[in-house]
């Protein structure tokens, strides 16, 4: 008997239900998704890249940030990105429509180093928020700002060029250790302030309709029945 007719149906049958699993429920799920417009921000969200952000992107993909860096806050009970031992990558989990604008989405698939979705909404080690000169300084040398980081340096974002005139205001404040010649200065070249930009537009902070009042952390008691006894006594 001739089995060829069976087995490739059977083949087919396979790969037409994984196409449908794989494929066309995800794509029925969420090719409806559409931006949200905020009528009290007169805004629609998530918003688009700025121009020289959006440069900065193809720069970050260049250098194969992606290989350290992943771009996705997990909920909580999925990991320490938020939560009670947060580590502060997010005051939310990352959705679907987070990404919506973006023709590449750069989840990653390692944390050698922090998750970045968020990292424009977060504080520098010391407390501050991140500037374009701090992002600088990091990345011509992340020792300069950050001693023990292990991020490696990316000094060929910059340049060195003579001071005419007056100093650049995007020129580094360097330590002598760091510093060129007399006459001369360091600056970022046109790749190092789109990355910059980049970094600087990453921020996943509004609230959509999915995300409200979603995997919200239960109260915490106020105290024992014996610690309330002993306040009122």
């Amino acid at each position: 008997m001739n089995r060829a007719p069976i087995l490739f149906l059977g083949v087919f049958c396979v790969l037409a239900f994984s196409f449908v699993g794989l494929v066309l429920t995800n794509q029925l799920t969420y090719g409806a998704f559409t931006t949200h417009v905020d009528e009290d921000e007169g805004k629609a969200f998530p918003q688009q890249l700025p121009g020289i952000a959006a440069q900065g992107k193809l720069v970050y993909q260049d250098l194969g940030c992606v290989t350290c860096h992943t771009q996705q806050v997990r909920r909580e009970g999925f990991g320490s990105d938020i939560g009670e031992k947060s580590r502060g990558w997010g005051e939310r989990q990352s959705v679907a429509r987070d990404y919506l604008r973006e023709e590449r989405v750069l989840l990653g698939s390692q944390r050698t180093g922090p998750d970045l979705r968020n990292f424009a909404a977060r504080k520098t080690p010391a407390g501050a928020d991140f500037t374009a000169d701090w992002l600088y300084s990091y990345l011509y040398d992340p020792k300069l700002v950050v001693a023990d980081s292990s991020m490696p340096r990316y000094a060929f974002l910059f340049k060195t060029q003579k001071i005419v005139g007056q100093p650049s205001p995007k020129a580094l404040t360097l330590s002598e250790a760091y510093a060129p010649e007399a006459g001369y200065e360091i600056v970022p070249t046109a790749r190092g302030e789109a990355l910059v930009a980049y970094l600087l537009s990453l921020k996943d902070t509004y609230a959509y309709p999915e995300t409200k009042n979603v995997y919200t952390p239960p109260a915490k008691p106020e105290g024992t029945v014996e610690e309330k006894k002993e306040g009122t006594q």
